[in-house]
């Protein structure tokens, strides 16, 4: 089993993440913003769907 060496782990770790591009804050608030969009419009496709499901249901089971 290979010995662990903290120290040796803790400098990979360090230029691993200097090699990530981080995003900048405009990126991060345009993606923020993206994801609730689509967010609320998956919530409304569902509400209709519902809807629409709830109103067959009705309509051929019970027939109300």
């Amino acid at each position: 089993m290979a010995k662990v060496n903290v120290l040796q782990f803790i400098r990979e770790v360090r230029q691993e993440t200097a090699k990530v591009t981080w995003p900048t804050r405009q990126e991060v608030l345009i993606t923020t913003v993206m994801v609730l969009i689509m967010v609320a419009l998956t919530a409304v496709f569902f509400m209709v769907v519902d809807a629409v499901l709830k109103w067959l249901v009705d309509t051929f089971i019970y027939g109300i």
